[in-house]
């Protein structure tokens, strides 16, 4: 009996065994989807024009030149357009957490009266929106053309980060918190700041990636916004701009050796403007995995 019994647990711990080594293989090959058009990007990036036209780039740098960073970094603008991406994405991430904390509070309390009708407002634009000529026509009579502000504050509120917060805030504060707060005497306020915020510091960090990684990575708005001002380009509409020329000019002067190709300037143009929204990743990992397996499982 004792040997039936070991020989079942034996059977069982080599099934799971097995389940164990496939859940990890696939998460190494869906790693691996991730990383290697990265890895291959930066080969490209630093391997000579004659090796990316004939295609002989895959994981290593063939050629190894830095050519096409020094093309982009000839463009004494570059560092301007730098700082004006940083100094928006900063107001916009600042900006979009302000709006969704102070929207999505009154929204997870069931004391306010017409949440749901309020809640179904806010959702509204995720399922309906009114296009880019309507969202044209109301920044330039707005006089917000040409401005920071263009770039800012019309996609300052994101429906699903308040749905998000939202959910978060109903699942993750105890309503025994709040009812202790108000015994001591404390306003909504209060509450928010004293016992909401510091109880929400992970998904507010994963939030704020959200913020931050979508307004860097846009472009679109700035092409269609900022049309006189040159200073106020953002480094992706910059980047674009670059890569825009030297296809002209590619094309115009192929037998020119001074020109980078415009597949290995793309390739630069992605590796640097990437790197600055990466280096953020390391600081707020622990908060991220946090914040996203947060209202994962309910108690």
């Amino acid at each position: 009996m004792k040997a039936s019994t070991g020989t079942v647990a034996m059977h069982d711990k080599q099934r799971f065994d097995i389940w164990d080594v496939l859940i990890r293989l696939v998460i190494i090959l869906v790693s691996l989807a991730c990383l290697l058009p990265f890895v291959h990007v930066i080969a490209k990036s630093f391997s000579a024009d004659a090796f990316v036209i004939a295609n002989k780039v895959t994981l290593w740098p063939r050629g190894f030149t830095i050519g096409a960073y020094e093309k982009i970094f000839q463009d004494k603008s570059i560092l301007r357009s730098l700082y004006v991406s940083v100094l928006v994405t900063v107001l916009f991430t600042i900006l979009g957490m302000i709006i969704t904390i102070f929207a999505a509070y009154p929204l997870s309390r069931g004391q306010l009266k017409g949440r749901s009708a309020l809640t179904l407002i806010f959702l509204f634009p995720m399922l309906f929106s009114g296009g880019i000529i309507p969202e044209y026509m109301l920044i330039n009579n707005l006089g917000m053309m040409d401005t920071l502000w263009a770039l800012i504050l019309p996609l300052a509120f994101s429906s699903f980060n308040l749905l998000i917060m939202k959910t978060s805030l109903q699942s993750g504060i105890p309503i025994s918190l709040e009812e202790a707060a108000r015994i001591d005497g404390a306003n909504h306020f209060r509450i928010l700041w004293s016992v909401v915020l510091p109880l929400s510091k992970p998904i507010m960090a994963t939030l704020s990636l959200f913020y931050a990684a979508g307004r860097w990575n846009a472009y679109q708005d700035s092409l269609f916004y900022i049309k006189q001002n040159v200073d106020l380009r953002p480094l992706q509409l910059k980047l674009y701009y670059l890569v825009i020329q030297s296809t002209e000019s590619f094309q115009l002067e192929a037998s020119s050796v001074a020109l980078s190709n415009p597949e290995v300037l793309k390739a630069s143009c992605v590796v640097f403007a990437t790197l600055p929204i990466l280096c953020i990743y390391p600081f707020i990992q622990k908060y991220f995995v946090q914040g996203t397996m947060l209202g994962a499982v309910k108690e």
